[in-house]
């Protein structure tokens, strides 16, 4: 089964947010790189029996190491992993450089469309297929405008954002102001149509 969350792709989002959604590392990188658009999703430990829920549709990105390894990604995702590894911030910190603005949601249950979504990611197939299977068939696929700014929002990790979870409720807001769109909008709207045709098929 397939849902889908329709909004414009433009640039309408909030002055202010405290909320931030914890990603692989290399997976921020290609989404601030413009590599993939899509974030796949199954959710975290602490996301409770009925599983993840696109709770916010819009979020700062908290890269995290966390179950990340080299070989769950594609040779470009691997790339993106030195990347991101280069500009890692000190121990106990993290940089919040990036803003998403979710536009479409796709709750998909046929490993065969996700298997058409290759190339546009950075998981590997073997990584695709291990969490659609895991607890019960199926993955969410969340298509996303990212933002980025010129200076990211540093913050001090405390034990409330760590572990295996989804969303990380911030301290304090951070302001929006000055972000630029990673992809340019007839870029982004193109690429966005082509994921949704290959989910709806």
């Amino acid at each position: 089964m397939m849902t889908s969350t329709d909004t414009d792709p433009g640039d309408h989002y909030h002055s202010e947010c405290r909320v931030a959604f914890k990603e692989w590392a290399a997976v921020c990188q290609a989404l601030g790189m413009g590599e993939q658009i899509v974030i796949l999703r199954k959710g975290g430990i602490h996301e409770g029996r009925e599983g993840f829920r696109v709770d916010h549709g819009e979020f700062w990105l908290y890269p995290t190491r966390f179950h990340e390894s080299a070989d769950q990604l594609t040779a470009v995702g691997a790339k993106c992993a030195d990347i991101a590894r280069q500009q890692e911030p000190p121990a106990g910190k993290n940089r919040l450089a990036l803003f998403a603005v979710v536009t479409d949601v796709f709750s998909v249950e046929d490993l065969e469309i996700l298997s058409h979504l290759e190339g546009r990611h950075v998981w590997s197939p073997t990584t695709v297929a291990t969490r659609f299977h895991y607890r019960q068939p199926g993955l969410f696929v969340l298509v996303a405008r990212l933002y980025a700014r010129s200076t990211p929002h540093e913050i001090t990790e405390t034990a409330a954002m760590a572990g295996c979870r989804s969303w990380v409720e911030l301290e304090a807001p951070f302001t929006t102001a000055g972000l630029t769109p990673v992809l340019s909008d007839s870029e982004f709207e193109v690429r966005r149509r082509e994921i949704a045709e290959v989910v709806n098929a």
